[in-house]
Parts: structure tokens; C-alpha cells; sequence
């Protein structure tokens, strides 16, 4: 399986006579290493037709340094990347089938060949902080390199200066720092997109648009499903390497395009926003099964954790990991299953036009103030709602269960907050922080009602199995009080959620 690595860097043009600054001068080092010389050499993979690079995602082959190896790099969400990393081997052209999986969304069933060759002469400078920790690298590279099979060679000098174990704060300093020296931002976002020299390595990201109550509704709308779609496109190589959190935020780009498109449905074409509701509500479906059985194995871990020795009678840490892993192994796998299919695929076709070119309807050209106010107004009034009628329930399993409804229409209002955001700015994102607060805090009291589900059920197998259930029945007690302490916490957000003020700019 491969292993993920966050990669937060910036990389700077420098010229060929500039000598590297005293790095010490940087805030927070206490000392900065011996410089080491190293040789890199890397061999870069993609279709035919560029599908990685376009999808602004790089596969290489690397000797030399402290990360030998096969890496695939996807963009995440802030300055970072996502880096998946599996030993070199003995293979040299034939891609590893793990990240051939994990990259099976962009190049489907067409043939990885190498596309490029660098060679760098790499001297590294490591910042320490006084405890001793690496705090940032700072690589001074001398790069040749060429396309494959016959390109030209071409060659280049560039600094690169990676965050380790240190505050991103750091690179803005360092930018400044070797500034003074002569350094600029780099004229391609990476090295790849250097010796490509084309459009296949990096799309141009259009400008943001400034927007206002007075735009286009399409205009405040369209963003956010490219940003969801994005999202979800970026998360499918971390879910099929079964990268920690990858199932999660993918599940959650799921659910909140879905509510958004549920939000909005009068402005794009409701037979195309209910074909996707349903195939979004079913790809959801299988990653929340994974997803939950994650969460419960970690939370009543720690629950077990917590307890002192001589209360947990039996195997009581074993089967809790057993059965949730055996549950979490199967439900990925399924996941799996249903990402190699030809309906996942048609999905994220579909989505990927569908974000570029949206189905619009003639409101989407009316304001954002005439429209759009008046979906975010429906949302409050549902959430409202949704509290009101929890609130007012006298039995303990409806009331979770309404509690739970309450939580699902607190996120939609969310949601949609955060669309209205860009345009109508601090009303719409008080409204978003406030829904996200109910949200949250009714999520915790539906973990409890979760765990003690499957608490009861694991202490009904374990006294079937004639093993002492004694442990279970106190951790569901215990559950069973979490959820009694964050009644107060939840009357508090629910309350400052529905309060007049909040939603009179909906008026």
C-alpha cells in the first residue's frame, strides 16, 4: 500500500551566479545544517495524450535522495500535494499497479509510458529550530532535463523550499529572503511543467470573479460546483491507495455538492440535477459505510483506552478492533468495487461537463439578491423547523432521530451559506458559522447514538459468545452520558442559529 506524504513547497528561478543567502537569518532557525550533495535522477509517466499532466497530477520514477521511489502527486486543497510513495523495485518502465490504480480516474485504460527525463544536482540545506527539529529544506537545484524519447536537452537553476516540520509561515519568509538574492517565482509550477514547456502540465486558472448581491446568480453558483467537483476528483487516488481521511473528504464533497444542486434546483435543469442527486447519493452511500465503520473503531478505541484496567473484563479492545476492521475492510472494499465500474466512471464524466457547462435555467441570469436570498431563506426556515419539531419530541429514540434530521438541515443551510458568501460576505458567513456550530455539535450527540448502537450489538455477541459483556454496558453508559452533557451546548447553538438577527439580510 503506498504511503501519503503532504508536500507544502514553493519553488523560485534563480540565476545562475547567485550565491544561496545565510538561511539563519530566518526566523525561528537556530542552525542550518552542512550543505549535502545529491544526485537526482526521475522519469516521468503519462498517457499519450497527457491525461495526468492535465489533471495537473505527475508520476514519476526517482534514484537518489532520501525519497527513492514511485510517486504520485495530486493537488490538494491550499498550497499543498498530496504524494503517494511505493519503493522503487525492480521495475524501470512498468508503473506499480497500486498507483496504476490510484490514477485509474484520469487515464482509464490507456497505456503509461515515460514522457520526460530530469537529472538535478540537488544541494540540500536543512533549518533547525534550537530543539533540534528540521523546521524547512532548502534545495538549491541545477536541473537538466529533456521530453523522451529525443527532446533537446534544457537546463535550468532553481531554489525549493519545502516545509518539513515547520510552521507554512516560513516559506513567505524565505521567499523574502532569497528574493534579496536574486531569486523569482518560478516561471512553471513545477519541473515537469517546466521541460513540457505546454498546456498539458498546468491549465491557467481563471481569474476570480468579484462578486456581489447584484451578480449573476450563475456567477456566485458556478464556482462552488467546480469546487466540489474539483474536490472530488483530487480525493479518488487517496481513496483507492487507502490514504487516511481520503474516504472522508470524499464522502463530504459527495454530500454537499448534492446539497447544493438540492438548494439550487431551480436554477439548473432538474432532470440533469436529479440524475446526479441519485448517482452522487449512491457513490455517497458506499463510502459512508467505510467511513462510519472507520470513525466507530477509532471512538470506542479510545473509550476503551480511557477506562481504568479493571473494568474492562474479557477481550473487549480485540473484538471492538476486529469487528470494526473486518467491517471497515470489507465496506473499502466495496468501494473499490464500485470505482472500477463503469457507472463511477460515467459519474465523474458527467460531473466534470456538467461543472464546465451547467444545465441553466433562465433564473440562473436574475441576481444573486433576487434568487439566491430566497433559496438561503428556505434553507433557515427548514432548519428552524427541523429544531423546532426536536425540541418538542417527548421519545428518547424519536428525539435522536430528529435530532439527526435537525443536524442534516443545519448542514444544508450551511451549505448554501457558503455559496452566498463570495458575494453577500460577513451576513452570509455568520449564518454559515452559526449552522456549522449546530451541525457539529448535533454531529457529536449522533456519534453517541452510533456508538451506542453498536455497542449493545457487541455486548449482545459477546455474552452469546460466553464472554463477560460487563465492559460494553459500561461504555454504552458512558455513551449514553456524553450525550446528556451536550444538551446545554446544543440548546445554545440551536438558539443562536435561529435568532432573528441572523437571517434578517434575507429579508
Amino acid at each position: 500500500m503506498p504511503t501519503r506524504y503532504r508536500e507544502v513547497e514553493i519553488k523560485l528561478d534563480a540565476p545562475d551566479d547567485a550565491a544561496v543567502p545565510p538561511l539563519d537569518r530566518l526566523d525561528g532557525v537556530a542552525a542550518v545544517d552542512e550543505p549535502v550533495e545529491q544526485q537526482l535522477s526521475a522519469t516521468y509517466f503519462d498517457t499519450e495524450g497527457g491525461a495526468l499532466a492535465a489533471a495537473r497530477i505527475s508520476l514519476r520514477r526517482r534514484t537518489g535522495g532520501d525519497d527513492a521511489g514511485w510517486h504520485l502527486k495530486v493537488p490538494a486543497r491550499g498550497d499543498g500535494r498530496d504524494e503517494l510513495r511505493l519503493p522503487l523495485g525492480r521495475a524501470r518502465t512498468s508503473v506499480p499497479a497500486e498507483l496504476r490504480e490510484a490514477a485509474q480516474l484520469f487515464v482509464r485504460d490507456e497505456p503509461l509510458r515515460p514522457i520526460a527525463e530530469l537529472r538535478t544536482r540537488r544541494v540540500a540545506h536543512r533549518l533547525r529550530d534550537a530543539a533540534g527539529r528540521v523546521l524547512v529544506e532548502v534545495a538549491d537545484d541545477t536541473v537538466v532535463a529533456r521530453t523522451l524519447p529525443d527532446g533537446e536537452p534544457m537546463t535550468w537553476r532553481e531554489w525549493e523550499v519545502e516545509v518539513v516540520d515547520g510552521d507554512p509561515g516560513l516559506l513567505d519568509a524565505a521567499i523574502a529572503l532569497l528574493g534579496e538574492a536574486g531569486a523569482k517565482p518560478a516561471a512553471s509550477r513545477s519541473k515537469l511543467a517546466r521541460v513540457l514547456g505546454d498546456d498539458r502540465a498546468a491549465t491557467a486558472s481563471e481569474p476570480a470573479l468579484s462578486l456581489a448581491p447584484q451578480s449573476e446568480a450563475r456567477e456566485v453558483l458556478q464556482p462552488a460546483l467546480r469546487a466540489q467537483v474539483d474536490a472530488l476528483r483530487i480525493h479518488d487516488p487517496l481513496v483507492r491507495a487507502d490514504v487516511d481521511g481520503g474516504v472522508h473528504r470524499m464522502r463530504v464533497a459527495a454530500r454537499r455538492l448534492r446539497s447544493i444542486l438540492a438548494t439550487f434546483r431551480p436554477l439548473l435543469d432538474s432532470e440533469a440535477v436529479e440524475r446526479i442527486r441519485r448517482e452522487l447519493r449512491w457513490i455517497a452511500g458506499e463510502l459512508g459505510a467505510a467511513r462510519d465503520a472507520e470513525v466507530q473503531r477509532r471512538r470506542l478505541a479510545q473509550l476503551v483506552a480511557a477506562q481504568p484496567v479493571e473494568l474492562v473484563l474479557g477481550r473487549v479492545a480485540q473484538r471492538i478492533d476486529d469487528d470494526l476492521r473486518t467491517h471497515r475492510r470489507s465496506a473499502h472494499a466495496a468501494v473499490l468495487e464500485a470505482m472500477r465500474s463503469e457507472r463511477y466512471l460515467a459519474l465523474m464524466d458527467d460531473l466534470q461537463r456538467f461543472a464546465e457547462a451547467p444545465p441553466w435555467t433562465a433564473d440562473a441570469s436574475r441576481t444573486a439578491a433576487d434568487v439566491l436570498r430566497s433559496r438561503m431563506r428556505r434553507e433557515h426556515r427548514r432548519m428552524r423547523r427541523r429544531i423546532d419539531a426536536a425540541d418538542t419530541a417527548t421519545d428518547a429514540a424519536a428525539r435522536d432521530g430528529l435530532l439527526h434530521e435537525a443536524r442534516k438541515a443545519a448542514k444544508r443551510a450551511r451549505y448554501a451559506a457558503e455559496v452566498l458568501a463570495p458575494a453577500f460576505n460577513k451576513p452570509a458567513e455568520r449564518l454559515a458559522r452559526a449552522a456549522k456550530r449546530v451541525q457539529s455539535v448535533l454531529g457529536e450527540q449522533h456519534d453517541t447514538v452510533v456508538a451506542r448502537e453498536a455497542l449493545r450489538d457487541l455486548g449482545v455477541r459477546a455474552h452469546l459468545d460466553g464472554d463477560n459483556a460487563f465492559s460494553f454496558g459500561l461504555l454504552h453508559a458512558q455513551e449514553r452520558a456524553a450525550a446528556a452533557s451536550l444538551e446545554g451546548e446544543m440548546a445554545r447553538a440551536q438558539a443562536k442559529a435561529v435568532r432573528p438577527r441572523l437571517r434578517r439580510w434575507l429579508d
